[in-house]
């Protein structure tokens, strides 16, 4: 569905983005996930056609985005841009207008995507008293009235309360299983674990890219959790033997170099003896978090492709 092969783009002298390719298959939900600086809307407004790359090249379904034909591809950007003196209909009219739709058209493809967003009972509501969850799926619903294969979306739960996006991530799914490619950047390492696909990118270079399983499952080094007595939150900071330590009020995560899981447990009850300490240490499965951490830290070397 889409193809981006060796993209560069620079501003300034400053390089946003960096021999970027990836790949992304038909229904498939892709997360493009990385810190904010990244890259991340300057790689989708390429995508979208709203910038030009200084080198690569870009396809979605085989054609340049300047190509395609109008209302394939809906787009929503990072923050809310509709019109606040509107109610929720009215705005969702004025978009369909902008792409030419009938007004039977439209009519009937509304009340659809007012169902499965959630915003049928609001349509008479204006868009400014809307909660911040319910604004993205009004702009959500305004990206979805010319019923796109592709759906590109900048982080499009920032700042919203968790059980919106729950809600809006299983809008996305059926989007998906109704046909609907999407392509999404987050900050959230908790939401690459809903992605089919995942890229991971900073510093405008994309640092890896597969499923969140196979990241886990070819993840090399040992992750530990340990609860102690202790509440200091760099009690394993300067460690050699640590690759990356994290606090989180009650146990420590760890991340040590690839090692037999005996060995890294003695040396961490071993250190903690030394401080008159003592923990329990177990062993724990990775998540995306810690591989985005490796991988900022050490490049691909440090995860078993």
């Amino acid at each position: 569905m889409i193809v981006v092969q060796k993209v560069d783009k620079a501003f300034d002298h400053i390089c946003a983005l960096h021999q970027v390719s990836i790949q992304i298959a038909e229904r498939e939900i892709y997360g493009l996930v990385g810190p904010d600086g990244a890259g991340k809307t300057t790689l989708l407004r390429i995508i979208c056609g709203l910038m030009k790359p200084d080198r690569g090249l870009v396809e979605i379904a085989g054609l340049s985005p300047s190509r395609l034909k109008n209302g394939q591809l809906g787009y929503m950007p990072q923050r809310f841009s509709l019109y606040p003196d509107l109610t929720v209909d009215e705005n969702i009219s004025f978009f369909a207008s902008l792409y030419g739709l009938e007004r039977k058209l439209y009519n009937s493809r509304a009340a659809d995507i007012l169902q499965l967003t959630g915003l049928l009972p609001f349509r008479q509501r204006l868009a400014e008293q809307l909660s911040g969850g319910m604004k993205q799926k009004l702009a959500l619903t305004c990206a979805l009235v010319t019923r796109p294969r592709l759906l590109i979306l900048d982080e499009p739960t920032y700042g919203v309360d968790p059980q919106s996006r729950q809600e809006f991530w299983q809008i996305l799914y059926e989007l998906s299983q109704q046909g609907t490619t999407v392509l999404v950047t987050t900050p959230y390492m908790d939401e690459a674990e809903l992605c089919n696909r995942v890229g991971f990118i900073d510093q405008g270079r994309i640092l890896a890219e597969n499923s969140p399983y196979h990241f886990k499952e070819r993840f090399s080094r040992l992750v530990l959790e340990v609860r102690t007595s202790s509440r200091d939150p760099y009690l394993f900071a300067g460690q050699e033997e640590v690759v990356d330590s994290s606090f989180y009020g009650y146990k420590y995560r760890l991340i040590l170099p690839a090692q037999d899981e005996r060995q890294g447990i003695g040396w961490v009850k071993g250190y903690l003896a030394s401080l008159d300490l003592r923990g329990q240490v177990e062993t724990s499965r990775p998540t995306m978090e810690d591989i985005f951490i490796s991988l900022c830290q050490g490049g691909a070397s440090n995860w078993t492709a």
